[in-house]
């Protein structure tokens, strides 16, 4: 009964937890928290993929270094690209697709669908710990489809990602009625950029408004998981393409990823996730 069961999820089969995460609008930071999980979990020891379903806007390959590898075919589907020094972490996005970079996606909502279906039944993760799957901003059809297509697996859950600011807060809020409705459960909240840490003397600055992420946590009964603040270096290091493997640990967000990931870990053994409240 256990090959059969192993058999009817297929090329996901040997993925042990699923974590979505979400955001409620651009610009917030998910997709780098997404490859920073990634890392903060293989750290800790877990084998890692990331499925980059932003179809258009996949940024994670240039994160990791990865933006000129090509993804190929075997008997049962794609193979996904590796990297890190011991080729640690697997990945697939659209970017591995397309003939050039700047190529822009231009499809109708049902070819987006289709591509985030095969991408769910048709990439030979292999074993791993943790499979996780960063998504678009908004609450849109192509989330409908990866939460039915993952619905079959279990996910574990989603993490959702706002800054302080009351817009960004005010759209997590609808990520949360979206996660309520579709019976995807929530790890917990995230506040990115929610201040500034000087790289030359240290002093920790409130770039906006403070404390919107961990209120909208207690407001919806759902784990606050933690703050990441505005890290210069880390966006030096990106900008010129040397991408996140490169200072990752020595990063000021390190120590919090690391937090976080444990958290995620813990939750896995010990307790389970949440339903955001009704209110």
């Amino acid at each position: 009964m256990e090959e059969k069961a192993a058999d009817d999820r297929g090329n996901l089969a040997g993925v042990q937890r699923i974590v979505l995460v979400l955001s409620g609008k651009g610009g917030v930071g998910k997709s780098t928290f997404s490859a920073g999980l990634a890392l903060a979990l293989c750290h800790a020891g877990k084998k890692v993929g990331i499925l980059d379903v932003d179809l258009c806007g996949p940024s994670i390959p240039r994160m990791l270094s990865a933006q000129d590898q090509d993804v190929h075919q075997c008997d049962r589907g794609w193979v996904p690209v590796f990297v890190g020094q011991d080729k640690s972490i697997a990945l697939m996005s659209i970017a591995f697709l397309l003939e050039k970079p700047d190529d822009a996606v231009i499809w109708r909502g049902p070819k987006k669908n289709a591509l985030i279906k095969q991408f769910v039944s048709e990439v030979t993760w292999g074993e791993l710990d943790f499979l996780i799957v960063d998504t678009p901003p908004g609450t849109s059809d192509e989330h409908i489809s990866v939460v039915e297509a993952l619905r079959p697996y279990k996910p574990l859950g989603a993490i959702l990602v706002t800054t302080p600011q009351a817009v960004s807060v005010g759209d997590v809020r609808r990520e949360l009625t979206f996660c309520r409705k579709t019976g995807l459960p929530v790890l917990g909240i995230v506040e990115n950029m929610s201040s500034f840490v000087c790289p030359h003397c240290s002093e920790c600055t409130s770039i906006f408004s403070t404390g919107g992420g961990q209120e909208l946590a207690k407001h919806a009964g759902v784990p606050f998981l933690g703050c990441m603040p505005v890290d210069p270096q880390l966006s030096q290091t990106l900008e010129e393409g040397k991408g996140l493997l490169q200072d990752f640990t020595t990063s000021v967000t390190f120590p919090i990823l690391a937090n976080i990931a444990q958290r995620i870990m813990w939750d896995v053994i010990f307790s389970c996730p949440h339903t955001p409240d009704q209110s």
